[in-house]
């Protein structure tokens, strides 16, 4: 008989931590204390979760054969029997019943081009993840690309919602750094894949060699966006003050602190690589912290 929890892994709920994203450009532009805004990136957060639940729920139908033959992916709620793939397809209707009607809200209460653009943005990433689930995910490059655009998405969504414009700089960290997260993910399934506990076609197209130089590069790109942000004119005038200069060294000691649970993680995804190190999570909320107090209560340029 199906329990709570196994339609709690079935939505995944764990996965709904990546939808925190939506927050960083209210964060950024200065808009935390903003009682509307912060009520808007909330039903955002909201929508965009029920939209990610559609999407695991129908690639979790999809790859249900595949799944039983994965020694983890085997105890997912569909591939393991626990749910039955109607009981699946109904929950599928509810939730898209539930994403329409938290759409139409949101466009009543922000109804402005910037709002119908953030449910285009909706739109694409649907597209994009039943593409990815009905076989783009088999092309080499494409698969890492679509896995990296729904952090970039999610960004972009929460600045539309909100009317707020993100840094270019900004959204470069978020775009290398999504890079990095997916190119990690494929170098842990590669070692799967050579255990013989991998079920992906596109692995074949892969080597450790060729994911490890990528990642890197793209981590180190995330870096360097990051500082050139934190010293950019335009963010110093924006926030009233340059302290983000001293946050780099923090900033790297967490993707370092990442990469070092990648070479050792069982499949590199990133949400049980962050959930499961507390150390990771100490330093990720320092670093939330510090920024918090930089831009909300130090207003003044050394």
């Amino acid at each position: 008989m199906s329990t709570l929890k196994d339609y709690a892994g079935l939505l995944r709920f764990h996965h709904y931590i990546k939808n925190l994203l939506i927050f960083i450009p209210l964060f950024f532009s200065l808009g935390f204390f903003n009682s509307r805004s912060l009520a808007i990136s909330a039903l955002g957060f909201v929508v965009f979760s029920i939209l990610a639940s559609i999407v695991y729920v129908l690639n979790d139908i999809q790859d249900r054969e595949k799944d039983r033959l994965h020694p983890t992916k085997r105890l997912r709620p569909l591939a393991s029997g626990k749910i039955p793939v109607r009981h699946a397809r109904i929950t599928l209707g509810v939730l898209a019943g539930a994403l329409l009607v938290l759409v139409a809200l949101l466009g009543v209460l922000e109804n402005r081009p910037s709002t119908w653009a953030a449910v285009g943005l909706l739109a694409v990433y649907m597209a994009l993840n039943i593409g990815y689930s009905y076989g783009l995910k088999n092309i080499p490059l494409v698969d890492i690309s679509i896995l990296a655009s729904g952090y970039v998405i999610r960004v972009l969504f929460g600045a539309l919602i909100i009317g707020s414009a993100i840094s270019v700089w900004l959204y470069l960290v978020i775009t290398l750094g999504a890079y990095y997260l997916g190119l990690g993910k494929r170098r842990n399934e590669i070692t799967g894949t050579e255990k013989g506990s991998e079920t992906r076609a596109v692995m074949r197209f892969y080597s450790h060699n060729f994911l490890d130089k990528n990642m890197y590069m793209c981590q180190a790109l995330s870096v360097v966006f990051y500082a050139l942000w934190s010293i950019d004119s335009a963010t110093v005038q924006k926030l009233h003050t340059n302290a983000f200069v001293y946050t780099i060294p923090l900033f790297l000691i967490i993707v370092l602190k990442y990469s070092l649970n990648i070479e050792t993680a069982a499949d590199g995804d990133p949400m049980s690589i962050v959930l499961h190190d507390k150390m990771l999570l100490f330093l990720c909320a320092v670093y939330l912290v510090w920024a918090f107090c930089i831009i909300y209560f130090n207003r003044s340029v050394p």
